[in-house]
């Protein structure tokens, strides 16, 4: 990779954000270079580019990537940063439709604020998720992931946000990335059907549940603002899981709101626990239950979760 090594690296997703970030680079980079400083970019040309990029540029001596991008990209820098086992540091600059991971660190949305904050901000080091399971072609492979991986409604939703057309007159922003995600819920849950698994946490028995969503959550916030698991801490050592079980429709339109103000887990049919290691597998083997990592659909169970405390350095506000 060509460039100063001494220098961060800027990776960027031009289609992130529906393509504005893109169109507005120019501006982007202009608000980086005046608040944070001198630094190197790359471009992303595919689904898993980041991760490459992410992983060449920890192996050549990078100690600071930033991903520029929404909670995908994020991901993918992440898993290369972890995959090339280098103590290279993590920076977010979001630039993405759901911006869920951003929410999760209070990070500013504005390109100014989150420069500054790139440059005067301090270094953690936070636990991350990894999961293994089935890819699309029935192949064992695996992922970390920052924020939370879900099977069920959400995954569902993913698979229509990914999809819609039905917002592209809206502004090329988070208000579009929000609306998505709520008309795409709203959608979703009018044909709602549970789905049944086999769970196993930690080193209990393995048990039949019934669920509607079941999230393993390192982060709050999912779906473009849910607060999913609103007592989630990214250095406790431990998976929040969070599952909605059998909740009829109407309840769910009419409790949609409590799950962007984290208030869901007061209701009886929604479950919570702490837990380092979940195994999960359709009830049926014939069930194809998808499952979505940071926001994007990667495979399907049967799925192991596992947590990796103190695994990544991140910088943060």
């Amino acid at each position: 990779m060509n460039g100063d090594a001494s220098l961060p690296l800027v990776i960027v997703n031009p289609k992130s954000a529906s393509g504005s970030t893109n169109e507005n680079w120019a501006g982007i980079a202009s608000d980086l270079r005046t608040h944070f400083g001198p630094f190197n970019v790359a471009f992303t040309k595919a689904a898993g580019h980041a991760i490459d990029l992410a992983r060449e540029a920890a192996d050549a001596g990078r100690t600071f990537i930033i991903a520029c991008g929404g909670d995908g990209t994020i991901n993918e820098v992440a898993n290369g940063i972890l995959l090339s086992g280098k103590d290279t540091e993590l920076g977010v600059f979001p630039s993405g439709t759901g911006g869920d991971f951003r929410r999760s660190l209070d990070m500013p949305d504005t390109p100014r604020e989150a420069a500054r904050m790139l440059k005067y901000g301090k270094t953690r080091t936070i636990d991350v998720g990894h999961v293994t399971f089935n890819d699309f072609d029935g192949k064992t492979t695996s992922r970390y992931f920052l924020n939370i991986s879900s099977f069920g409604l959400a995954a569902s939703i993913i698979q229509r946000v990914k999809t819609s057309t039905s917002l592209e007159w809206l502004p090329l922003d988070t208000v579009r990335g929000r609306a998505s995600f709520a008309l795409s819920t709203l959608q979703e849950v009018v044909g709602l059907e549970t789905t049944n698994v086999r769970v196993k946490i930690d080193d209990g028995e393995e048990t039949p549940l019934t669920t509607v969503n079941f999230c393993i959550a390192n982060a709050r916030y999912f779906g473009g603002g849910m607060m999913m698991a609103p007592e989630a801490k990214l250095s406790d050592g431990f998976l929040d899981i969070i599952n909605i079980g059998d909740i009829k429709t109407a309840k769910i339109i009419l409790n949609i709101y409590s799950l962007y103000k984290g208030t869901h887990l007061s209701l009886p049919e929604v479950k919570d626990t702490l837990a380092k290691r979940v195994e999960a597998r359709p009830f049926n083997e014939r069930d194809d239950l998808h499952i979505e990592v940071d926001g994007e659909l990667l495979g399907k169970l049967p799925a192991t979760y596992e947590v990796v405390p103190n695994a990544l350095k991140l910088r943060v506000p």
